[in-house]
């Protein structure tokens, strides 16, 4: 949802910050790319994969914006390297548009369902805590009733991060002790969420890939169990996945959509690092809608990924 004025720009500038390492990073070996060059030719299209892969953007979704820009000047004829910046942010915007992968998030909206059921799934150290905090957050300030389900019993921390997040976001909370049965916990949070009526639960999973098979086993039992008690439900699977690890990201996507069906998929960290890129590599490669980015710190620093912003804000000139 578009937000008017003052609350719009204020976004953008957050955006802007957040983003500054990998726009820095990308503007510095542009400029090397396209130094003492009046046109885009073979060259500049070679260095121009070079930034494009090491900013992380991955190869496959590289090479296709390549072939896009190659298309470009064959059909134009001739390109002036200042004209680079504006090409790329329109062929990056085209390609994300073709593969419908960003995802309006409408939170003012009533859930689809009553209570709206979303399970996270992701690796520790991911950010997946903080996010479901953000989440809880950004859902209850828009005067929604939010149950926490901290399903990941495998570690103690993350019970007890978990509810310190609950108690900052202001919701509430289902728990049980650590080792317990983590679809249990489910059961109980969805269960719960029905009896209280409750808007939204959000139930946090275990983060370990240690082996494909228990992953699988383990997500489809919590899925079962929730289906059980609300049909239907998890209505969203939300993917989180820590932007700052670049080509780690992309295997613990496919980790991941391979173990369960996600349906979406949250991007952290992207104010502490230079691979701002692989958002756009993730978006291309996986076609599940990227719909939220962690910017920051604070509760307000997880936005709605939209892709014209995005892309502008990576690539603007602009300060």
């Amino acid at each position: 949802m578009a937000l008017p004025g003052f609350f719009a720009r204020e976004k953008k500038e957050s955006l802007n910050r957040g983003l500054e390492k990998t726009k820095e990073s990308v503007f510095t070996k542009l400029s090397r790319a396209v130094a003492g060059k009046s046109k885009v030719d073979d060259e500049v299209l070679d260095d121009l994969e070079e930034v494009l892969v090491s900013s992380d953007v991955g190869v496959a979704t590289t090479i296709k914006i390549i072939k896009r820009i190659e298309a470009r000047v064959e059909r134009d004829k001739y390109l002036n390297t200042s004209e680079l910046n504006t090409i790329l942010k329109e062929e990056i915007v085209a390609l994300l548009e073709d593969n419908k992968t960003d995802s309006e998030s409408d939170l003012l909206s009533p859930p689809k369902s009553v209570p709206y059921v979303i399970m996270i799934v992701g690796v520790n150290g991911s950010g997946k805590t903080t996010t479901i905090a953000k989440l809880a957050y950004r859902y209850k300030s828009a005067g929604k009733k939010v149950l926490l389900g901290a399903a990941d019993t495998f570690r103690a921390a993350a019970i007890e991060q978990l509810q310190i997040w609950s108690d900052r976001a202001g919701v509430s909370i289902v728990k049980q002790r650590m080792g317990s049965d983590p679809a249990s916990v489910a059961f109980d949070s969805v269960k719960s969420a029905v009896a209280g009526g409750y808007d939204v639960v959000i139930v946090d999973t275990a983060g370990r890939l240690h082996n494909k098979i228990n992953l699988m086993t383990e997500l489809s039992k919590i899925k079962r169990v929730m289906e059980k008690v609300l049909p239907g439900a998890p209505h969203e699977v939300l993917l989180v996945l820590d932007g700052s690890t670049g080509q780690n990201a992309f295997e613990q996507a496919k980790q991941f959509t391979a173990a369960t069906d996600v349906t979406a998929i949250a991007i952290t960290k992207l104010d502490g690092t230079a691979k701002g890129g692989v958002v756009i590599g993730i978006s291309d490669q996986f076609k599940i809608p990227v719909k939220y980015i962690g910017i920051g710190e604070k509760m307000e620093d997880l936005q709605d990924f939209n892709r014209v912003e995005f892309v502008d804000s990576l690539f603007s000139s602009e300060k």
